[in-house]
């Protein structure tokens, strides 16, 4: 294993001189596909949990088929499904677009998280307790600053520890981006293992790299948790 992390540790972390591979890459494809995921899912959770049924049947129905398909599935018909379709090729920027095997990725796997966390956070504004609504009411507020200044600062804080579950499960579901011939860590272990032979070793340097990530994704999380929820804590006398 020496010989392998002497020699290709620069793949494994972030290039192989010719461009950016490993661990950048892995990092890169969470990063935005959760941000991404992230900031559409906030409007179409308050869109599924609206009184307005068509409104909210068609983001259940989003969410529904993207929570009810493999990603795998998701990111072949990104990847290849789409740009069979004749009238993607006929356009420009759509065949640009989905040409690139990074930018199928991206969307398929911001498609992927935003439908779980639209339902994550959907829930947590159901849950958002009755008594804080009636409060913000009676001071007179209009529906869009409740939102704005209750419910949804409540519900983001409560689905914390939800979320990062989503988090943590949509890193290893990066592993599904070697199909696309993304260069991220499992696609490097591949080659490694292409190369040397030495299957265990090649693999083995990824798990440690995907466990160190979790390790420090959940780091952060829990000390978000105890600044945001200290509030429900129970509290001693």
């Amino acid at each position: 294993m020496i010989e392998i992390i002497q020699e290709y540790w620069k793949n494994y972390l972030f290039t192989d001189g010719y461009r950016i591979t490993g661990l950048a890459i892995t990092m890169w494809l969470l990063v935005i596909s959760i941000g991404l995921g992230f900031c559409l899912s906030v409007p179409l959770a308050v869109a599924r949990v609206s009184k307005n049924k068509l409104l909210s049947r068609s983001v259940w129905l989003y969410t529904y088929i993207f929570r009810g398909t493999p990603l795998y599935v998701q990111l072949l018909l990104c990847y290849t499904g789409l740009y069979s379709l004749q009238v993607v090729r006929d356009s420009l920027p759509l065949a640009e677009f989905f040409r690139s095997g990074m930018n199928c990725t991206l969307l398929a796997f911001t498609l992927n998280t935003c439908a779980y966390t639209t339902e994550i956070f959907a829930g947590a504004i159901k849950a958002t307790p009755y008594g804080e609504i009636e409060a913000a009411r009676a001071y007179g507020m209009s529906g869009f600053t409740l939102y704005r200044r209750v419910i949804l600062p409540s519900a983001l804080r409560r689905a914390l520890p939800y979320y990062s579950n989503e988090v943590i499960l949509m890193l290893h579901a990066t592993t599904v981006a070697f199909t696309a011939t993304v260069p991220d860590i499992l696609k490097i272990a591949r080659d490694v293992n292409s190369a040397t032979y030495q299957s265990f070793e090649a693999f083995g340097i990824a798990a440690l790299l995907y466990l160190c990530i979790s390790f420090a994704l959940v780091w952060l999380f829990r000390r978000a948790e105890h600044r945001w929820l200290a509030y429900l804590r129970p509290q001693g006398k």
